[in-house]
C-alpha cells in the first residue's frame, strides 16, 4: 500500500514538473513580446514617476518624560491642609499622551495648524491654508478635476455670491467647501503615531517644500505640548485662582479685624469696666480667627501653585524637526519595477491562460448562433 503510494505521489510530481516545464517554454516560445511588454510596464513607470511631484518627508520623535514623583513633600504639606491626596494632581487624566493621534485629527487641531505662518526655500511667506492649495498635482489630477471645474466655472456665471459672504476669519462652526477641502488636505499629510509600550510619539509631515515641511512638523509639536499643557493645567489653575481670590478676601477680613481691635484698645485705653474688657477680648478673639484662617488659606495657596507646576509635563524631544536633503517620494526605481513587473505578470497570464478562455468562449459563442 505505501509503495503505490509513493509511486503515485511520484507520478504526480513528475507531471507537474513536466507542466512547469512546458508553461516556462510556451512563455520563451513569446519572449520577444514579453520584453516589449516589460519594455512598456517600465517606460508607463517612468513617466508616472517623472508626473509625480517631489515631496519632503520631517519626523519628530518626542517622548513624555515622567520623571520621578515629586510630590511626596507636596502631598504631607496638603494633608495639613485638608487637600488629601487630591494635591498631587497625579490621578487617571481624561487625555494623555496616547490620544496625540487622535487629537490631531480634530477640526480645532487642524484649524489652528491651518493659520501657522510658514516660508518656503524661495523665501516665499505664506500661512499654512494659502500653501496647501500651491502644491503641485500630477496632470492626471488636472484632467479628473476637469468636468468639475468646468461645471463650477458655468454655475459661477450664474451666481454671484456677495463681498460679504467671503469669511475673514474660519468660523469652526460654519465650514466653507473650501476650508473643508484644506482640512482635508492637511490631515492626509500630517500623521501622528505613539508607541504604547515606549510611549515614544512620531510626528510626521509631507510636503513638497523641504523647509515648510520642517516648519510645519515643529509647529505641530509645539502646539501637541501647549494643547496637553493647557489640559492638564487648566483644573490646577482654576483651583488657584479660585485660592487666591479666597485669600484676598481673607487678608481683608484680617486687615478689618486689626483695626477693629487696634481701635477699640486705642479708644478704651484707660478705661476698667468689665463690659469694654469683654468686648476686646471678643475683637481679640476674632482678630486671632481671622489671623488663622489668613495663614491656612496662604498655605493652600502655596500647595495650589505647586500643584500648578507639578501638572504641567515634560515633553524630551529625542529627534528635533531638520530640513530633509533628499526628497522621501516619488521612489522612481520602485515604481519603474512594479509597473515592469506587473505588465509581465499581466502578459504573462494572458499567454498561459487567458488566450484559451478567450477563444474558448469565442467558440461557445459562435455555437449558440
Amino acid at each position: 500500500m505505501e509503495t503505490m503510494n509513493n509511486k503515485q505521489l511520484e507520478e504526480d510530481k513528475a507531471i507537474n514538473e513536466i507542466d512547469l516545464i512546458i508553461l516556462f517554454r510556451k512563455l520563451f516560445h513569446f519572449r520577444k513580446k514579453l520584453l516589449k511588454i516589460i519594455g512598456l510596464g517600465g517606460l508607463i513607470g517612468l513617466i508616472i514617476g517623472i508626473s509625480l511631484p517631489k515631496t519632503y518627508k520631517v519626523e519628530v520623535i518626542l517622548s513624555p518624560e515622567s520623571g520621578v514623583n515629586v510630590t511626596n513633600g507636596l502631598s504631607g504639606i496638603a494633608s495639613m491642609f485638608g487637600l488629601g491626596n487630591s494635591a498631587t494632581g497625579f490621578g487617571e487624566d481624561a487625555l494623555n499622551f496616547n490620544m496625540f493621534p487622535e487629537i490631531v485629527k480634530t477640526n480645532p487641531f487642524i484649524l489652528e495648524m491651518l493659520q501657522t505662518p510658514i516660508k518656503t526655500q524661495n523665501k516665499e511667506k505664506y500661512i499654512l491654508y494659502d500653501y496647501l492649495n500651491s502644491e503641485k498635482k500630477p496632470w492626471w489630477s488636472y484632467i479628473m478635476e476637469a468636468p468639475n471645474m468646468a461645471i463650477n466655472g458655468i454655475m459661477s456665471l450664474f451666481k454671484k455670491a456677495p463681498i460679504d459672504s467671503i469669511p475673514q476669519t474660519i468660523d469652526p462652526f460654519h465650514l466653507t467647501p473650501e476650508q473643508v477641502e484644506r482640512i482635508g488636505m492637511l490631515k492626509k499629510v500630517l500623521k501622528v503615531e505613539t508607541d504604547k509600550k515606549t510611549n515614544m510619539t512620531k510626528v510626521s509631515i509631507s510636503l513638497q517644500d523641504p523647509l515648510t515641511a520642517a516648519i510645519v512638523a515643529d509647529s505641530a509639536v509645539h502646539k501637541l505640548q501647549e494643547y496637553i499643557t493647557d489640559y492638564r493645567t487648566r483644573k490646577a489653575k482654576q483651583d488657584y485662582d479660585f485660592q487666591l481670590s479666597l485669600c484676598e478676601q481673607y487678608r481683608k477680613e484680617d486687615f478689618d479685624a486689626q483695626q477693629k481691635y487696634a481701635k477699640f484698645a486705642d479708644a478704651n485705653r484707660n478705661v476698667i469696666l468689665q463690659a469694654v474688657t469683654s468686648e476686646k477680648d471678643r475683637l481679640q478673639k476674632n482678630l486671632s480667627l481671622a489671623e488663622q484662617i489668613y495663614s491656612q488659606s496662604m498655605g493652600q495657596l502655596q500647595v495650589l501653585r505647586g500643584k500648578v507646576q507639578e501638572a504641567k509635563p515634560v515633553f524630551a524631544v529625542v529627534e528635533p524637526a531638520t530640513v530633509p536633503l533628499a526628497p522621501a517620494s516619488p521612489k522612481k526605481m520602485l515604481i519603474i519595477i512594479a509597473f515592469a513587473f506587473l505588465a509581465f505578470v499581466l502578459e504573462s497570464a494572458w499567454i498561459l491562460f487567458g488566450k484559451d478562455i478567450y477563444h474558448d468562449f469565442k467558440n461557445e459563442l459562435k455555437k449558440k448562433d
